[in-house]
């Protein structure tokens, strides 16, 4: 449309003013704005065809009188509608390709971010999950923040951190982590196990890192990563490790009005991973079961920490409990409230990663006792 209604333009100025105008060299315009516009190499030729025929129309079609125009002007205008229409076109075809190409990097892209933040499942053993990421990098959907969850022999084990730094860089980190959590996790029947196996893997990791990096460019030695890890048994009795993380919260629905959120009463905090080795003895958080219907959710610093153009910190607790809303909770709705919230608070503009995790536990546990007496009770029958 926007190259049409040049020519339009072009012709209705031409008809207006017909003595002493040249209008006609407009027209050699109307092939670059088709290529700027939508690219399409056949609207290129038909609008170089159509400003070919109008060049070439005789002067009293535009110029009664004729005055001032010279025999050669219309050669001009021809050459130069057509020069204008083949650089064009072949400016598009040109185009047309890096689009191709760039749609398939971020197919590839795309692809390699699933692999490396794999998106959660629905559910969990009994545990309704939704996890949500924003990167301060544009375009990224991976960044310096990491998250998962699996289900284990041992309950469910779920993992959040946060790299040193943000953005593209800190993806190896995060890979490295992650990696690490996956194979752990099913292997070490000890939370504090799984903790000393991924504390090896980024030391690896560093150490490989520095090794092929010029001596002004690592940081190796100022690189660490925050990690709170988590386990969830069956009863609903909560197991976590903490390593300079920020404590989750715990939403209890309410009948009547928002949720009610509470921070985690916390308990001792490790250095993060990568600046100082492990004690012998890691401090075990042990919080008291989880009730059918609460919540667990876990972020990083990104979501406390951010402030708006006035510098005013982000209220999360209070659009914590306003995202959960009154009734059972759910948690994509929780993340996705708080992802909307923190987009509105920033104007888009994040300076460091975020990411969330909500957990409802809505398994039924049953008791040990239960669990015997019904055989006992059969036994004795026959």
């Amino acid at each position: 449309m926007v190259p049409c209604l040049w020519v339009l333009g072009a012709l209705c100025w031409a008809l207006l003013n017909p003595h002493h105008t040249e209008t006609v060299t407009l027209l050699a315009a109307a092939p670059a704005i088709a290529c700027a516009s939508s690219g399409r190499r056949r609207c290129i030729v038909l609008l170089g065809g159509a400003g070919l025929l109008l060049a070439l129309a005789p002067p009293t079609a535009l110029e009664p009188d004729g005055d001032g125009k010279e025999p050669h002007a219309a050669l001009v205008t021809c050459c130069a509608v057509l020069g204008v229409a083949a650089a064009c076109y072949f400016t598009a075809g040109r185009k047309l390709r890096l689009v191709r190409e760039l749609e398939q990097l971020r197919a590839v892209a795309t692809a390699a971010q699933d692999v490396v933040l794999r998106p959660l499942p629905a559910r969990l053993e009994g545990i309704e999950l939704a996890g949500g990421h924003l990167s301060a990098s544009r375009g990224a959907a991976v960044g310096g923040d990491l998250y998962e969850a699996l289900a284990t022999p041992y309950g469910v084990r779920v993992i959040i951190g946060d790299v040193r730094g943000h953005g593209l860089p800190a993806i190896g980190t995060v890979a490295a982590v992650l990696g690490s959590f996956r194979e752990a996790a099913h292997e070490e029947p000890r939370l504090g196990g799984v903790l000393r196996r991924l504390d090896r893997a980024l030391e690896r990791h560093l150490r490989a890192r520095a090794s092929g990096e010029r001596p002004l460019d690592s940081h190796v030695d100022e690189e660490f990563v925050t990690v709170l890890l988590m386990e969830v048994g069956a009863d609903g009795e909560v197991t976590a490790l903490n390593c300079g993380h920020p404590w989750p919260y715990r939403l209890y629905e309410q009948p009547v009005g928002p949720a009610l959120a509470r921070q985690t009463a916390p308990g001792e905090v490790l250095p993060p991973l990568g600046l100082f080795p492990l004690p012998a003895e890691l401090p075990t958080a042990r919080w008291s079961a989880l009730g059918v219907g609460d919540t667990l959710v876990l972020h990083t610093d990104g979501a406390e920490d951010v402030r708006d153009a006035h510098g005013t910190f982000f209220p999360l607790r209070r659009v914590l409990s306003e995202a959960a809303g009154p009734g059972p909770l759910v948690p994509a709705a929780v993340v996705a409230g708080v992802r909307s919230a923190l987009l509105r608070h920033t104007g888009g503009r994040l300076a460091d990663d975020v990411a969330l995790l909500a957990l409802r536990f809505d398994r039924c546990p049953v008791p040990a006792t239960t669990a015997l007496t019904l055989p006992a009770a059969d036994a004795h029958r026959s």
